[in-house]
């Protein structure tokens, strides 16, 4: 007798995927952020980075790309660059007031958002849930 055809997993998985990124962007935008942003600024926020190529790596995008969004977060007065005096190719990133401001709106609005994820879970299920997404995860990263 055959056996039962499941969707693939992948398209399950894609299929929340896209639509939990869609919820987020929209709760970002709400308080004026989007996802680039939010990526860069809480980096800025949590992490000791030196420089762009740093934050670039951080965020997990390409140098030109976040040269792109930096100089729209720049115009925004979010950030500001500098030269590194030590060594004037190195440009260091650094939150304005008003870019503290937003991480702290995007903040509260991603705090929000995960609450709403996590509604209706127990923690048994998010610890689960989190284990099969790392196993996943390791099933394809070789």
């Amino acid at each position: 007798m055959p056996r039962p055809t499941r969707p693939p997993i992948g398209l399950h998985l894609t299929r929340a995927a896209r639509g939990v990124s869609r919820a987020f962007d929209d709760a970002l935008a709400e308080v004026g952020g989007s996802m680039p942003a939010w990526l860069i600024l809480i980096s800025l926020k949590t992490r000791s980075l030196g420089n762009q190529r740093e934050l670039a790596e951080a965020v997990g995008i390409r140098g030109a790309t976040l040269t792109h969004h930096l100089n729209a977060m720049e115009d925004d007065g979010l950030v500001a660059r500098r030269r590194d005096p030590e060594n004037r190719r190195i440009q260091r990133v650094e939150l304005t007031e008003a870019g503290e401001a937003a991480f702290h709106r995007m903040r509260e609005a991603a705090t929000a958002f995960d609450e709403r994820l996590r509604r209706g879970l127990s923690e048994a299920e998010l610890a689960t849930f989190e284990t099969l997404l790392d196993r996943l995860h390791d099933n394809v990263s070789g």
